[in-house]
């Protein structure tokens, strides 16, 4: 047994140097900029991870008059859920999580009295349509894997990051489909908004809400809005159009209104519109469906199919904006809490 002993030291030592050696000529010619950058991605991941465990939103679900609790970036998934169909391109669900998300921590650091107690926002359109992951799988099923995957993927693509403008998050405005054109922030609400401005959106012709029309009976049409129409056969005479290419006013037998009041009156997918007197009824036909604010859904769409990504379709919406961590932001919310 003796004998075998310098043998076995013998192989050990040739083993360990076998293994040392490579590890020793490496090790000074590795980069520190690589070793750095591996901490920080490291580090990156931590941080994300934690913002998402740790930030809660509180949801109120207007069917269910409950509130509902979750993570941040969970949320963010129900809403782009809710809100964007899952079939889009991948960089369009990415620019609507962006946006999501924006939304939900300006949302975090205001005192909106128009939520119940205890909740930092609704699942109704009045913010933003939210969903959770039982009731994707009920309206989804059999597709539900596939899309509940490609919108997680979207959202994890975007983890952490926020929309702002001088340093604020913006507001994150956004809608189904424009007439051509969005609309300045002013031409629809009180306040003008340096980041929601007109942009062109061709893509949205080929969206299936481009064009509607409806049908009002006369009296109905005359009861909605208060007015008589007059003897001569015609219906109103619009007297202006907004940037974007809507109505701005309209003068009908002696009433002004806005475009915004004569749709939400008659409740138009647009205010971009056109109306024609049929024998007892009113023929109203619009383009585009929504308020015209801020990011099309369907012009993002557009702009993804062309090989445009997620950071090209927001800088294209909203006019000068960056896109930062939320870090700060966050933490800002967990101080007023």
């Amino acid at each position: 047994m003796k004998q075998w002993k310098p043998v076995l030291l013998t192989f050990s030592l040739f083993i360990i140097i076998i293994i040392t050696i490579p590890a020793l000529l490496v090790l000074p010619f590795s980069s520190g900029k690589e070793t750095a950058n591996l901490d920080e991605a490291k580090a990156k991941q931590t941080a994300n991870k934690d913002m998402d465990q740790s930030m809660q939103v509180a949801v109120y679900r207007s069917n269910d008059d409950l509130i509902e609790k979750l993570p941040l970036e969970q949320y963010v998934v129900g809403v782009v859920a809710g809100e964007m169909p899952a079939d889009f391109e991948p960089e369009a669900l990415k620019a609507q999580a962006l946006a999501a998300r924006t939304y939900i921590v300006n949302q975090l650091l205001v005192d909106d009295s128009n939520v119940p107690k205890g909740a930092d926002v609704t699942d109704t359109v009045a913010h933003q349509v939210y969903k959770n992951e039982k009731e994707l799988a009920k309206l989804w099923g059999a597709d539900y894997e596939w899309k509940i995957k490609k919108i997680k993927d979207a959202v994890h693509g975007t983890m952490g990051k926020v929309l702002t403008y001088k340093d604020k998050p913006i507001t994150a405005a956004f809608f189904s489909t424009s007439n051509g054109y969005t609309e300045n922030s002013e031409s629809y609400w009180e306040n003008e908004l340096p980041y929601l401005r007109s942009v062109e959106s061709p893509w949205d012709s080929k969206s299936p809400k481009f064009e509607d029309q409806v049908v009002i009976k006369t009296r109905d049409f005359q009861k909605k809005l208060g007015v008589t129409l007059p003897k001569d056969g015609s219906v109103g005479t619009i007297t202006g159009r907004t940037e974007g290419k809507r109505v701005a006013n309209v003068e009908i037998n002696g009433k002004k209104f806005t475009g915004r009041e004569i749709r939400d009156k008659l409740n138009l997918k647009s205010s971009d519109f056109t109306w024609s007197l049929k024998g007892d009824h009113i023929v109203i036909s619009t383009k585009g469906f929504g308020h015209g604010v801020g990011m099309s859904q369907y012009g993002a769409n557009g702009m993804a199919e062309e090989g445009k990504d997620y950071k090209q379709i927001v800088q294209h919406y909203y006019k000068d904006v960056k896109i930062t961590q939320a870090d700060t932001l966050l933490k800002k919310v967990t101080a007023q809490r």
